[in-house]
């Protein structure tokens, strides 16, 4: 996806990042990454805190922490696209551990906010505010311990994100969570992993979110019903984070990045204009032709094929990326 300017760079995160692992054994690095990814995957549900310890946190903020923030980067920068004359004032991270969130919020709109990130982890709140003080816009941030889900009561705010917590709470607490957030906020991004099963979890909160008077701003270009017959297929996206020494000695690989899947929903109160298509698979370069699969306005899922003859859209095509909206505002389509 394509995202606005930065109001400040990713590379201070990942800096700031530097040498928390020194003094870690790197086998305990290794037991608690393992952990978390199976917490992560949805193997293992659980009503307590996932991160429990400085070891847990400290794994968690150097394995998950840039993916994190670069799938809400990429979510944030879609919402942004449908709302582009809307500056949150306040946010209101729930569930934010050490606040990738609040650092992907900073990094989609520049200016001073009043942040807050909840969390029912002190552990992970307290490593959250050391690695904020690298970033001068975030050592406002507040940190704040509060118990996650159970009709939650929420503060008013401009913006709530809700990333990578659903998995962790039962049914009756995700309904419970989605409907405070509905009634505190202007806007709403909630994400989840980009499997079958963060799918489902995040059609469910969206469909808490129309009920509650939301209209749906990313990544769907409407707030109908999702066109994808359930069971069939589920709709996710991809967003590309450099890999840590710590990522390349848990899974032993040597390249320097992955992609990060994940599935999405941005909804709003205010006045939006969502994207009249979006790209909702990888585009297939062909020889003198693109092939785009797009979910549409009706709704609908549809193949496009954009050929050599249709000029600007053509080479608009061609640089088209998975998660984009189409067409292009500049192709004049």
């Amino acid at each position: 996806m394509n995202a606005p300017a930065p109001a400040f760079s990713a590379d201070t995160l990942r800096a700031a990042l530097d040498g928390l692992l020194d003094g870690l054994p790197s086998r305990q690095a290794t037991q608690a990454v393992e952990r978390l990814i199976a917490s992560y995957r949805g193997d293992t549900p659980t009503d307590a805190p996932i991160l429990r310890d400085r070891a847990d946190v400290v794994a968690y903020a150097a394995y998950r922490m840039p993916a994190t923030f670069e799938a809400v980067r990429s979510a944030l920068a879609a919402f942004a696209g449908a709302v582009p004359d809307w500056t949150p004032a306040t946010h209101l991270d729930i569930g934010g551990g050490t606040g990738a969130a609040t650092w992907a919020v900073g990094a989609t709109w520049d200016g001073p906010r009043a942040s807050t990130v909840l969390d029912w982890a002190e552990p992970a709140l307290a490593l959250g505010r050391e690695i904020a003080a690298a970033e001068p816009a975030l050592t406002g941030v507040r940190w704040q311990r509060a118990r996650i889900g159970a009709a939650p009561t929420l503060e008013s705010t401009d913006l709530v994100t809700v990333s990578y917590v659903l998995n962790e709470l039962t049914a009756a607490d995700r309904a419970a969570l989605v409907e405070a957030a509905a009634s505190a906020a202007r806007a709403v991004l909630i994400v989840e992993p980009g499997t079958p099963d963060g799918y489902a979890r995040v059609i469910e909160a969206r469909d808490r979110l129309v009920a509650a008077g939301f209209r749906i701003a990313a990544p769907c270009p409407h707030s109908a019903a999702c066109p994808i017959v359930p069971g069939t297929d589920w709709c996710h996206f991809s967003a590309r984070v450099s890999r840590s020494s710590l990522h390349r000695r848990i899974k032993g690989g040597s390249l320097a990045w992955e992609d990060e899947k994940f599935s999405y929903v941005a909804a709003t109160r205010l006045p939006a204009a969502p994207a009249a298509a979006r790209v909702v698979r990888r585009p297939q370069l062909r020889k003198g032709q693109v092939l785009l699969d797009l979910c549409e306005t009706e709704p609908a899922l549809r193949r496009a094929t954009v050929t050599k003859r249709h000029g600007d859209l053509y080479r608009a095509a061609r640089d088209a990326d998975w998660g984009d909206p189409w067409p292009p505002a500049d192709t004049g389509q």
